[in-house]
């Protein structure tokens, strides 16, 4: 897995980890949720990359990318991916976001439109529709608080958390999704990073709501939204709600699914992402 430095502006310098497969055709990226890195895809890069070329990336603060002090909010995220797109010199991309990472995904393409194909959000946070953290993330979101629950954190807790997020938990993968790289992930950069990721996340998604809400109605791209029934994380009215205001949006409904449809049900999250990333034309 190679690892990208970013020139030029206030990006200058940063570096981003990532993993690439696939020969020629369509730019795929793949952006993951809050906590999560590159190989959370793991399931899904394979059968993608037979018809295109995939990225998966470690966010800024995430994975083994570089977590400078910062303040790590939708925008910085959506200019650090625009970087890692500029960097690669691909002309234009399709994007793939898993919960806070589709967040990520819709502000780059509400930023960039030009730059973005198609969007496929699975289990995904849309900003704009409703939405209500979690008690332990508003927690966080306190001063103190959240550094104190950060120095708290351990394995067998990120396991338990990690572990409700699935209808059915299987013990291999809570444990790929907790140990991978868990130094680089856990370390005292990373926690903050997260913190300033969860309040900035919290600010953006209540401040600016009714201005993603009106933009995100004029997107004209394709949108397929993928969605566990029983995500306990992103709310199934999340989906519905979102389905509702995208103009061009598809949504498809995973039973007996939590939080990560690719991994609880990858087959057929695999054929339906292939099918709308590269399989034919996206619907007009």
């Amino acid at each position: 897995m190679p690892d990208l430095e970013l020139r030029g502006g206030e990006l200058d310098g940063l570096k981003l980890h990532y993993l690439a497969i696939g020969h020629g055709g369509q730019a795929i990226v793949m952006v993951h949720g809050l906590g999560g890195f590159a190989e959370s895809w793991r399931h899904n890069v394979e059968p993608l990359a037979s018809r295109a070329t995939v990225y998966a990336i470690d966010l800024p603060g995430f994975g083994r990318s570089a977590k400078p002090p910062a303040r790590y909010r939708l925008s910085d995220f959506a200019k650090a991916l625009h970087g890692f797109v500029e960097t690669l010199g691909l002309p234009q991309v399709s994007l793939v976001g898993h919960s806070f990472g589709a967040a990520v995904a819709m502000t780059y393409a509400l930023t960039h439109p030009a730059r973005v194909e198609r969007i496929a959000v699975v289990g995904g946070l849309v900003p704009g529709c409703s939405y209500r953290f979690s008690w332990p993330v508003r927690l966080a979101c306190v001063q103190g608080v959240g550094e104190l629950l950060a120095l708290c954190g351990c394995a067998p807790l990120y396991r338990a958390s990690i572990a409700r997020c699935f209808v059915t938990p299987v013990a291999e993968e809570v444990s790929f999704l907790v140990d991978s790289h868990y130094a680089a992930r856990t370390g005292a950069d990373a926690k903050a990073a997260f913190l300033a990721t969860v309040r900035a996340a919290a600010a953006d998604l209540a401040g600016h709501q009714h201005d993603f809400r009106r933009a995100l109605a004029g997107l004209l791209l394709p949108v397929l939204l993928i969605h566990g029934r029983q995500d306990p994380v992103v709310p199934a009215a999340h989906c519905a709600e979102a389905s509702r205001l995208l103009p061009r949006s598809v949504a498809r409904w995973v039973d007996r699914c939590g939080h990560f449809p690719q991994i609880e049900h990858a087959g057929t999250v695999n054929a339906w992402l292939g099918e709308f990333l590269v399989g034919r034309p996206a619907p007009r």
